[in-house]
């Protein structure tokens, strides 16, 4: 369902780096072009991550939401690609995130620890905030300070593919409040609980 994406390197080349045998400085290998259907010279593995990839032939998440439902069919359609976590990164993680037409990034929502951005690269979605609807388009950015409490979301209203990217830290004991539903978040040895806002679980 992703739309590929890739960003023009000199020439139109992406170059692909791969350690030669002793573990020394690295050497060039090959360049292939970026708009072939699928480039077939993707980095060798090295200590099973790879030094490169395309990011819009990275691997999808396997599970589509972490919410339970029935908020999870509220976000039906999106396709999340963790780039972060293919080269084990520990401190931030990165997404790759496709928003088909008529669909949303996430529930408004707001963490109390965790800072996140997002960066537009094709397509018009919509910045929901405390303080409306925001038009965003590509080159547009947009930063979510942890702890602000103001809720955010992105919905495609259009009829064309959003193709954005998604940074955030990964600091511990995060929670996340969700003004617009009764919900709640809470980090716990790495993993999200959800409750309703009394308490109860789902």
């Amino acid at each position: 369902m992703a739309q590929r994406h890739h960003p023009q390197g000199i020439g139109g080349l992406a170059t692909i780096l791969s350690h030669p045998p002793g573990g020394d400085a690295p050497k060039r290998a090959r360049s292939c072009p970026l708009f072939s259907a699928r480039p077939q010279c993707l980095p060798m593995p090295t200590d099973s991550k790879p030094l490169a990839v395309v990011a819009a032939d990275a691997p999808a998440r396997t599970k589509p939401s972490n919410y339970p439902e029935p908020f999870a069919a509220r976000v039906a359609g999106r396709v999340k690609r963790p780039l972060g976590d293919l080269f084990a990164l520990k401190h931030f993680g990165v997404n790759h995130t496709t928003l088909p037409p008529k669909s949303v990034s996430a529930l408004r929502h707001a963490h109390s620890r965790q800072d996140e951005f997002v960066y537009i690269l094709a397509g018009h979605p919509t910045l929901y905030t405390d303080e409306g609807a925001t038009p965003l388009s590509p080159g547009m950015c947009a930063g979510f300070p942890a702890g602000s409490g103001n809720g955010h979301k992105l919905v495609n209203e259009t009829d064309e593919p959003v193709l954005y990217l998604e940074v955030g830290d990964r600091s511990e004991g995060d929670e996340v409040s969700y003004p617009e539903d009764d919900l709640r978040a809470v980090q716990v040895d790495g993993r999200w609980a959800f409750t309703h806002k009394d308490g109860r679980p789902y």
